[in-house]
């Protein structure tokens, strides 16, 4: 590994039964063609553990209180917290400096610079803290933004696509621990029992949960389950009953140990009468057939929306309807990595090229009917796309 590249060699779980792997490694080439590009001397970003670019960048895992990375010519430095220089020194591949350690991390960057360059223009992403911003121009720096990082992002490598297949494992898991439990819920009267009480939103959740544990990955606040009305509302995490006859939609969006998410949705019916949520299902799983035939490089983005959204419109589902109102009311999806919503997002125009992850998920829902949504993890390939992770789809739950 060169000091052009940023990775862990430590191992660790992967949210499957898989034997660990290491950490992806960061190729910084696309730095230094951003300097390059703009006759700037370095490259500076400040943040903490819950800046994905910072973590992209470094793949140092930790703390929540700012650290600095600064790139020149020669490499990149990690202006790390004292206490975490150990971590740090196991988790970047790099120079690792702990002096000064409590001053403000724009003014640690601003030192960096000053020992390794004679001064220039410093490219930041726009996310760089204000204050930090402001230490390097007090310092004689000028500070240009540019979204080097985030294009690199959009395409993964081999490696990362790897932690992605893992973690995307593990959310099959947690909806396989979903499934069972709705295919031995009983129906009585007005809701479902499963073990003797009553099935709720939250039961369900904890079950997928403690599956997601289980293999190594972490719900991140991210498990969704919605029934009935309450599918209707995107990010519902409360507590409802589930009743027979409506529909169970459940996204599981879990974070494996290197930072990598999946995301995972399907829906379910326990004892369905055949109305109104049969056709939504059947609408949703033949955009969702549309959205993977139509994903391939050079498609722009936007073209599979559109895609996806015109066979909701032919199954008479509005295409374009607004938050809470009955129809197709998001995007047909978003890019995953380190972010559980990055680049690219199926709402642009970038064209989809080899490497770039995205979520295919049409949905249509009624505030007073229920939710359907189904959600696959695809990424582009030469001639297509491949799912990472296969799961099947099914209208009612399959005993496991």
């Amino acid at each position: 590994m060169t000091d052009r590249q940023s990775g862990s060699s430590t191992a660790g779980g992967d949210g499957s039964t898989d034997p660990a792997i290491p950490a992806p490694e960061t190729n910084l080439d696309v730095l230094d063609e951003a300097l390059s590009d703009a006759d700037a001397v370095a490259f500076v970003h400040v943040g903490d553990r819950f800046d994905d670019d910072l973590r992209y960048l470094t793949r140092f895992s930790g703390p929540d209180r700012e650290y600095a990375f600064v790139y020149t010519s020669e490499g990149g430095v990690l202006c790390a917290p004292s206490l975490f220089e150990a971590q740090a020194r196991r988790e970047f591949d790099g120079e690792v400096r702990t002096a000064n350690a409590g001053d403000p991390a724009g003014v640690r960057a601003r030192a960096v610079l000053d020992d390794l360059t004679d001064g220039g223009t410093i490219l930041a992403p726009q996310s760089i803290p204000h204050d930090a911003a402001v230490y390097l121009e007090r310092g004689g720096y000028d500070v240009a933004s540019t979204d080097a990082v985030a294009a690199a992002r959009a395409v993964k490598t081999d490696a990362e696509l790897d932690c992605l297949r893992r973690v995307q494992r593990a959310a099959a898991a947690g909806m396989r621990r979903a499934e069972a439990v709705l295919a031995d819920s009983t129906p009585e009267g007005e809701e479902l029992r499963w073990e003797g009480d009553t099935l709720t939103t939250e039961r369900l959740r904890r079950e997928v949960n403690a599956e997601l544990a289980a293999r190594g990955a972490t719900d991140a606040g991210n498990t969704v389950v919605g029934a009935g009305p309450t599918c209707a509302d995107l990010h519902y995490t409360g507590t409802a009953a589930i009743r027979p006859g409506e529909t169970v939609l459940l996204d599981i969006s879990p974070r494996g140990p290197h930072g990598y998410y999946g995301d995972l949705s399907r829906t379910y019916v326990v004892d369905s009468d055949g109305g109104w949520e049969r056709r939504a299902y059947v609408a949703v799983e033949s955009a969702l057939d549309v959205a993977l035939s139509t994903v391939e490089p050079g498609v722009p983005a936007r073209t599979v929306h559109a895609e996806t959204a015109a066979e909701l419109a032919a199954y008479g589902f509005d295409p374009d309807a607004a938050e809470g109102e009955a129809g197709f009311t998001h995007g047909a999806g978003h890019g995953v990595g380190l972010s559980l919503h990055e680049g690219p997002s199926l709402r642009e125009g970038t064209e989809l090229r080899p490497g770039h992850v995205v979520t295919l998920e049409p949905g249509v829902y009624d505030p007073e009917r229920g939710g359907v949504r189904l959600e696959e993890l695809v990424v582009v390939t030469d001639d297509g796309c491949e799912i990472l992770g296969e799961y099947p789809r099914s209208f009612a739950p399959r005993e496991e």
